[in-house]
C-alpha cells in the first residue's frame, strides 16, 4: 500500500492532481483543504502527501491529504457504514479538519448536516460512530457536554428501536456504568436491545 508521495506537482484541480514521482505519475484525489494549500504553488513544486490507498476489485484510488489529520479523519470516516471514499473526501472539503473534529465533539448534528451530502441521518451515524473516536485528533478543542440519557434515547430511536424499549435499555445501562463514554453507553444499549 502506498501511504506517502513526494514529486513533482505536474497539474491540480480542486479535487484531484497529478503528481510525478520518479517519472510516474500519479493521479491522486484531494480533498479542498489540501487544495487551497497547493493552490499557491506554481507547477513543477515539491509536493509531499500523506495517502490512503483504496483498493476495490475494479479500481485502486489514491486519495493525498496535506497532513496526517486529515488522513486520519478520512480513515475514520470510511469506517462508517454508507461512508465511501468519495463522500469522506466531500466532507473533508465541506468543513475544515478542526470545525469537523469541533462538531464531531460537540455532538452538532445541524452543522454535520450542513455539509453538502450529508444528510441528517448521516450525520447521526457520524456522531454515534466517531464522537469519541475523534478525541484523540481534537487536542485543545472543546469536548461538549457529556452524553445525557436523551442523546442515548435519540440514537436508539433513530436507529429504529420503539421509544420505551429504548428507555429500559438505558436506565439499565446507566445504573451498571453511567460513567462510560457515549459510545460504550450506545453500544452496551445495543446489546441490551439485541437480548430482547
Amino acid at each position: 500500500m502506498i501511504g506517502y508521495l513526494q514529486g513533482t506537482l505536474l497539474r491540480s484541480s480542486p479535487s484531484r492532481l497529478l503528481l510525478d514521482v520518479g517519472g510516474v505519475g500519479y493521479e491522486v484525489h484531494i480533498p479542498l483543504s489540501t487544495y487551497y494549500e497547493l493552490q499557491h504553488l506554481e507547477r513543477g513544486a515539491r509536493v509531499a502527501l500523506n495517502i490512503h490507498t483504496h483498493v476495490r476489485e475494479d479500481a485502486i484510488s489514491l486519495f493525498g491529504f496535506w497532513t496526517e489529520r486529515e488522513r486520519q479523519l478520512f480513515e475514520r470516516l470510511i469506517a462508517i457504514s454508507g461512508i465511501g471514499p468519495r463522500l469522506a473526501q466531500t466532507v473533508l472539503s465541506g468543513m475544515p479538519p478542526d470545525d469537523l473534529i469541533a462538531a464531531l465533539a460537540a455532538g452538532d448534528v445541524r452543522r454535520l448536516a450542513s455539509i453538502p451530502g450529508i444528510g441528517k441521518k448521516t450525520a447521526e451515524r457520524m456522531l454515534i460512530e466517531l464522537r469519541d473516536k475523534v478525541r484523540d485528533l481534537a487536542g485543545e478543542l472543546p469536548a461538549g457536554e457529556p452524553p445525557t440519557d436523551s442523546d442515548l434515547l435519540l440514537a436508539l430511536i433513530h436507529l429504529g428501536y420503539k421509544q420505551a424499549a429504548a428507555e429500559r435499555a438505558i436506565a439499565q445501562v446507566m445504573r451498571q456504568s453511567p460513567d462510560l463514554p457515549f459510545a460504550d453507553l450506545l453500544r452496551a444499549s445495543l446489546k441490551l436491545l439485541s437480548r430482547a
